[in-house]
């Protein structure tokens, strides 16, 4: 659920990303520059083996469309590094850089996603990870310079970070160990621990780097397919080292405001199937089984199928990592052989349960109560248990819609101060 201030929406799905356009884009919104560089640039004095080190901004044209690159010009005696030298680099820049908390984790948390990734690809354990190309002074560079970067900006507080899903590219390259295809291994491995979307194409090139996506996964809050309701105040675009024939190469960010009224929003998934010839029976198990592993919600909505038959659609509502064990459950309890599930956004109250407690006629009771608000703190619904309630009401022989109103008052007044 969002509570942000801001808005801002990574858009990685036509030309991937790399850390060099992430920080390009992020500039070009508006950072301080030079600011940006000379932070940076003192990545020499932690990073063992870096003689020297030259960082340039400045705006290019991917595609027909005018973009910030950022250029790493260093002298470097190293053929590679281990992933222990490049973490230790980045937390002694960022500690002398005096960084606020949130910057030097978002730091430290993707050079530890890139180590990770990097050491199961090559089965070896974090501590003895050798890196090659994703070693170099660069992605010291882009990792420390997007945490600077964004705390410049003012991001790492308050702004809820979208991505749309990472589009990869294709075919085959080759890189230190050889020719592989595209995403590189370390990158969909990346993607693969931390449960991100992406997509193939739309060229044969790589376009995901190990560590654009080990910042972006770390950076964002959700993935989504269209961008969510907001005011566009900022973009920003950053550019890759190569100029395609087929798409601009360039990384898009954009900041905006929320159109806020007060709701939250929530990223769900939707599941269902048709059923036609399944009893009631097994339909009521089937939503008690489901409710039972994890659905947040279970519906069922009558229809007419194939020759007028009546049926049903069995709808399920459902948190993205729990989609395939649900979907699993729901084929074998009904037998059906195929379902739909996609993403939903859902404009929400925020729920709290406070426990009231109330006397009638001598007789006490303990009452959880579900109060609803929005965003900013105004109730908008207040509403007993009924189990509660309902012992409630036995004990004192009163009605049970008289003990609701009873507990509503109380609680409002609790509420309320």
């Amino acid at each position: 659920m969002s509570r942000a201030g801001r808005i801002l929406v990574t858009d990685c799905q036509l030309a991937g990303i790399s850390g060099d356009m992430l920080l390009g884009a992020l500039l070009d919104l508006g950072a301080n520059i030079q600011k940006v560089i000379e932070a940076v640039e003192s990545v020499k004095n932690y990073l063992k083996g870096c003689r020297s080190l030259n960082v340039i901004v400045n705006d290019v044209v991917r595609g027909g469309f005018r973009a910030k690159r950022v250029e790493v010009k260093a002298e470097e005696e190293v053929a590679y590094r281990t992933g222990i030298e490049l973490r230790e680099a980045i937390l002694n820049c960022v500690g002398h850089l005096d960084l606020s908390e949130e910057a030097k984790k978002l730091a430290l948390s993707s050079i530890d996603t890139l180590i990770d990734a990097e050491a199961k690809v090559h089965g070896e354990s974090a501590t003895e990870a050798c890196l090659y190309e994703v070693g170099s002074v660069d992605t010291v560079v882009d990792i420390v310079g997007t945490a600077v970067t964004l705390e410049d900006l003012g991001l790492l507080k308050g702004t809820k970070v979208y991505s749309t899903s990472v589009a990869v590219g294709g075919g085959l390259f080759k890189f230190s160990h050889g020719t592989v295809p595209s995403p590189a291994p370390a990158t969909i491995e990346i993607l693969k621990l931390k449960n991100f979307s992406m997509v193939g194409g739309p060229i044969d090139a790589e376009l995901a780097t190990p560590t654009g996506v080990s910042l972006l996964v770390n950076m964002a809050d959700a993935t989504v397919h269209f961008y969510p309701p907001m005011k566009p105040v900022a973009v920003g675009y950053g550019a890759g080292a190569k100029d395609f024939v087929e798409i601009p190469n360039i990384l898009r960010i954009t900041l905006g405001e929320p159109l806020s009224y007060g709701l939250l929003i929530d990223e769900i998934q939707v599941l269902e199937t048709n059923l036609d010839d399944v009893t009631g029976e097994v339909i009521g198990h089937t939503i008690d089984r489901l409710l039972e592993e994890g659905a947040r919600d279970v519906s069922v909505i009558p229809m007419f199928t194939k020759k007028n038959r009546p049926g049903q659609i069995l709808k399920i509502i459902a948190d993205r990592e729990n989609v395939e064990h649900l979907s699993r459950v729901l084929m074998e309890e009904t037998g059906t052989l195929g379902l739909r599930v996609y993403p939903c956004r859902r404009q929400i109250l925020a729920r709290e349960f406070t426990p009231v407690d109330i006397s009638i006629e001598g007789v006490e009771e303990r009452i959880n109560v579900k109060i609803a608000k929005d965003s900013r703190g105004e109730i908008f619904q207040i509403k007993p248990e009924y189990d509660d309630v309902k012992r409630l009401a036995d004990k004192t022989g009163k009605p049970l819609r008289e003990i609701e109103e009873l507990v509503k008052m109380k609680a409002r007044k609790v509420l309320l101060g």
